[in-house]
């Protein structure tokens, strides 16, 4: 039963051919009965496949809460239009003979013209072997043009790398030269860090013998004393 709301329908064309001297137009229009004028029937389907999914689900049960006023639109859009896709595809089958006689009479005039066209170009073979000559004689050209900037390229490119070495040779001994001047300037600085504690070391012992002697002297006088 039909709720009482109708969408606007568009009538498909009755005839379902093309004009003279052209393509069949009307093949790929009819080539799907779901798609209306104004609906596309699959779409809408799918459209009411994700009301149903999309709608809230009754927790622990297999039931879903639908829109009813949505689910009912949405299935009077699809039944109104069915008639539609129908009449369409009852068109693609009354005018199927139509449509291939027009089929064939264009794929006819598209070979006349490439045979047209096909003596059209065995007439021009001069024209064809002169341009197969030049064309030949600057691929030629190109070749050497390429080939020269190939040898220009290697070129630089090996002169890039003989200039490289050089540089990282410089590079190999100025730094080769500054290690060695570090490390000699390393060595002296240990040097006289070394002489400077043994001076002090040699102070330091001088200091200790000589406070050793006071000490051996000083004992000594009061062994005598008390021999005394």
């Amino acid at each position: 039963m039909l709720r009482q709301q109708e969408p606007t329908r568009i009538e498909p064309d009755s005839t379902g051919l093309g004009t003279e001297n052209e393509p069949p137009q009307n093949t790929a229009a009819f080539g799907d009965p779901t798609r209306t004028a104004g609906v596309d029937i699959q779409r809408e389907l799918n459209r009411l496949e994700e009301i149903v999914l999309d709608s809230p689900r009754i927790p622990l049960t297999r039931r879903t809460l639908v829109d009813e006023e949505q689910l009912l639109d949405q299935l009077d859009l699809v039944r109104l239009n069915l008639p539609i896709a129908f009449q369409e595809a009852e068109t693609i089958i009354r005018h199927k003979d139509d449509l291939l006689q027009e089929a064939e009479l264009y794929a006819q005039e598209v070979i006349e013209a490439a045979e047209q066209r096909a003596a059209e170009i065995l007439n021009d073979m001069g024209l064809l072997q002169q341009a197969k000559i030049e064309a030949d004689q600057l691929r030629q050209q190109v070749l050497l043009d390429c080939e020269a900037i190939q040898q220009a390229t290697l070129a630089e490119v090996e002169q890039i790398r003989y200039q490289a070495q050089e540089e990282l040779e410089e590079m190999r001994v100025r730094a080769m030269a500054e290690c060695e001047e570090i490390q000699n300037g390393a060595d002296d600085y240990a040097d006289q860090v070394l002489d400077n504690i043994e001076h002090k070391l040699s102070d330091m012992l001088r200091v200790i013998r000589n406070g050793r002697d006071q000490l051996d002297s000083v004992s000594a006088s009061h062994i005598n004393h008390n021999n005394g």
